[in-house]
This record gives structure tokens, C-alpha cells and sequence, in this order.
């Protein structure tokens, strides 16, 4: 039984005074949980496992590109600084805000970008190559509100750096992979060609480019009254290898894709296609998440 955005979002979330952060309740975090299981169970072999903090490096995203595609949705870690005097001053005098300073700390706008420069450490990848299954509290500096676009949100990926074959037979694998896995939730969706929200009239080259080559492609699923993308399927091409100078075991510059899952845009999904009981749901559904 559908449920209408209006009457899931007050009824799964709580909102804290910020326009796109929400306190989840219980029940959303259950559902998110168990699809959280259920998504690792897909996981490949050898993969490494790894959970991000919510802030990052701010120098390795100045590195990795970020700020040359989507300054406008980058937030940074800015903090008061002196000593006590100063500190109090500037606070006691409503004018903090003007006395930030940037810190070198950044929230993390997506889970996979301390990735390449943890193999960057590494030295050359095995023949291979290597995956990767991350995850991280997110942020992104969203222009609207909209049901689905939060400002704070949980993301999971799973990453691939190897050749260019590797990567591109990684992405897919994960496309029919990822319709199996809507399919058992009896999600409708599609997989459409797509572009990210590159930064200005460069941006808007850049996303044509990405459509072109079919580099990104996402799976849509209805959360109210319009599709919304709840997965991504993204090959970078050499980008972030020739970024960090990642080497395959020929000595080569790596390639890269992944696929990523939004958490909470999934779990809105599942609310919104089959009411507000998850222990109501389609047998197969609860099925599959382990619902008791």
C-alpha cells in the first residue's frame, strides 16, 4: 500500500531546525539497517571494508578535483580560534560568524574519495586490481529541499581501481546485480542515462561529455510525485588515477568505477511504495530484509 510523501516524511522523520537534516526514527533506522545487510550480501569477494568518518582531509579534496566540478555544494569545517579572551569577545559580541577560520577538515561530500588516497599509500595495485566497500555520512550543500534531497545523508559505495577492462566490467556486473536486488524489494524503477551537477557553464560541457560517453547511469525509483535517482553506476575513466598516480601491476595509470547507493533515499522508497508498516510489506520484501 502507497503511502504519499506528505504523511512519510513527518511520520519517519524528524525535522532539527535546518532545512534537508532530519532526526530518523526508529523504525526508518530499522528498515535502513536491514537494507544495509541486505546490500552487503551482494558484497564481491575480496573486498576491503571500510567506514568514514563524516569530515575529511580538506587538502585531499582540493586534490582530488572537488572544488574544479562542485564548489557550490561543498561544506567546510570553520572554527573559532585565539585564545580565551578573543573567543569569548567574538562571541559575546553576536559577531562570531565574522571571526571563523577555515579549519583543514571538510564534511565529506561523498564515501569514496579517501579511497584513492589510501592506495595511493599503497604503492601499485595487485593484477586484480582492488575493491572497495565504503561508507560515510554525507553532506552536500543542496539548492532545494525536495523529498529524497537532503542536505545530511548516508552513502554507500563500491569501488573498483584496476585497469580500464576491470572497471568497466565491474559497473557491469553491478547493473543487473542492482536490478536484482530492487526487484526482490518489488520496487519499480529505471536506469537512465545521466549526468552529475557539475559547477557553471563549464559544468554544462562537462555533463554533456558524461551523457556522450556513457559514464553514469542511475537507477530511479518514485518517491513521491517524481523518480528520484537512489543508485548511481559511475566510471571515472583515469580521473582519480591520474590524480593520485594509481598504477595497475603493469604500471599503467588505473581506472576507476563504483556504484553508489543513497541509504536514505532507498528506505524513503520502500516507506513510500509500501506504506508506513514495514511489517505490513510484501512477504517477498520483508523476505529479503529479514523482516520477522
Amino acid at each position: 500500500m502507497k503511502a504519499a510523501i506528505e504523511t512519510i516524511m513527518p511520520a519517519l522523520l524528524r525535522t532539527v531546525g535546518a532545512a534537508g537534516v532530519y532526526a530518523r526514527t526508529p523504525v526508518f533506522e530499522e528498515v535502513n539497517d536491514r537494507l544495509s545487510l541486505l546490500i552487503s550480501r551482494y558484497r564481491e569477494p575480496a573486498t576491503e571494508v571500510l567506514h568514514f568518518p563524516p569530515v575529511m582531509s580538506r587538502q585531499l579534496l582540493e586534490t582530488s578535483g572537488y572544488l574544479d566540478s562542485f564548489p557550490h555544494l561543498l561544506g567546510c569545517v570553520s572554527c573559532l580560534e585565539g585564545d580565551e579572551m578573543k573567543i569569548r569577545s567574538a562571541v559575546e559580541s553576536g559577531g562570531w560568524l565574522t571571526t571563523l577560520k577555515a579549519s583543514e577538515l571538510v564534511l565529506a561530500p561523498a564515501a569514496c574519495y579517501p579511497v584513492y588516497a589510501l592506495q595511493a599509500e599503497v604503492g601499485r595495485l595487485p593484477d586484480e586490481g582492488r575493491l572497495f566497500d565504503v561508507s560515510a555520512f554525507c553532506f552536500r550543500h543542496e539548492a532545494t529541499s525536495e523529498a529524497g534531497r537532503l542536505q545530511s545523508f548516508r552513502m554507500r559505495e563500491f569501488v573498483c581501481v584496476g585497469t580500464p577492462t576491470q572497471a568497466l566490467e565491474f559497473r557491469s556486473r553491478w547493473i543487473p546485480r542492482a536490478r536484482q536486488l530492487v526487484e526482490r524489494l518489488e520496487l519499480p524503477y529505471e536506469v537512465v542515462a545521466a549526468s552529475d551537477p557539475f559547477f557553471g557553464r563549464g559544468g554544462q560541457l562537462a555533463a554533456s561529455r558524461q551523457i556522450e560517453q556513457s559514464l553514469k547511469f542511475e537507477m530511479v525509483i518514485p518517491i513521491g510525485s517524481a523518480p528520484t535517482a537512489c543508485m548511481s553506476f559511475n566510471y571515472h575513466l583515469d580521473h582519480f588515477g591520474s590524480t593520485w598516480s594509481l598504477r595497475t601491476a603493469d604500471g599503467a595509470i588505473a581506472h576507476s568505477s563504483c556504484v553508489a547507493f543513497g541509504m536514505e533515499r532507498l528506505v524513503l522508497a520502500l516507506f513510500a511504495n509500501h506504506g508506513l508498516d514495514p511489517w505490513q510489506w510484501p512477504a517477498a520484501v520483508r523476505e529479503a530484509l529479514h523482516l520477522a
